[in-house]
């Protein structure tokens, strides 16, 4: 099974056998890619690095690290401390992945503006966002509530969020930077940018070419007072999952 960044500076091999995927939703998965993260795992030694001149390590707690890709933000991968296995992005794998999801994890951490396994809940009143990457050197305010919300199952997003996206339209003009010292944004093929922490890989907005601009549900801390209300690009969609909130398709 082949991988890789957005860019093509980190690529990988995984050999099986392989463990199926686990959808997280803590807090420190869903800063790092942006909305949930969904990982296969495989032995250490059935991982092989192809290309590695854009990986970099972040030391997220005492109990993993994870790393991403320095050049296009893209989440690689999650090592457990002591552990003999090391997960990897479901979304950067090249192709079918032949896998399925095995469990939810931290379901109680997921954002309020999904279910993990469901329909969206109703949201929550909020007239203030804050938001910030994982390790905190990127930090916003904008106006609330978030609204309406879209999952995009393209390519470029599954790679760049190791799952698949959700964010929501903002006007950036309104949004109030606290701090940005390692904030960073890189050029997609299509002439959006999208900007990420340079520290730890946290996934943070996109900048369409046209200008629009929308940031990325997992980033906000707290409530963000909006639901998902659709998915989108979905012929792109990884096999190793379904689509069964109920929500529009296209």
């Amino acid at each position: 099974m082949l991988g890789s960044c957005h860019c093509g500076h980190v690529v990988f091999r995984a050999d099986p056998p392989l463990r199926d995927v686990i959808v997280c939703h803590c807090t420190q998965c869903r800063k790092v890619s942006g909305h949930v993260w969904a990982a296969p795992s495989v032995s250490h030694d059935r991982l092989h690095l192809l290309r590695d001149d854009g990986l970099v390590w972040f030391q997220s707690s005492e109990a993993a690290r994870r790393a991403f890709c320095k050049d296009c933000g893209a989440p690689m991968f999650w090592d457990p401390t002591g552990g003999d296995h090391i997960s990897f992005s479901a979304g950067a794998v090249q192709g079918a992945t032949g896998l399925q999801i095995e469990s939810h994890w931290f379901t109680e951490y997921a954002g309020d503006y999904y279910s993990p396994e469901g329909p969206p809940p109703d949201p929550t009143a909020t007239d203030r966002l804050t938001g910030s990457c994982l390790c905190g050197q990127c930090r916003f305010s904008a106006p609330g509530p978030a609204g309406a919300i879209t999952a995009c199952h393209c390519d470029q997003c599954r790679k760049l969020s190791g799952h698949y996206s959700a964010s929501f339209d903002a006007d950036e003009d309104a949004v109030n930077w606290q701090t940005k010292a390692t904030l960073a944004e890189y050029a997609t093929s299509g002439g959006g940018r999208r900007g990420f922490c340079t520290a730890c890989g946290s996934s943070l907005y996109f900048r369409a070419k046209d200008g629009a601009f929308s940031i990325e549900a997992g980033a906000i801390d707290g409530p963000t007072g909006g639901t998902l209300v659709e998915h989108i690009f979905t012929a792109e969609k990884g096999d190793y999952y379904d689509l069964t909130d109920g929500l529009p398709q296209r």
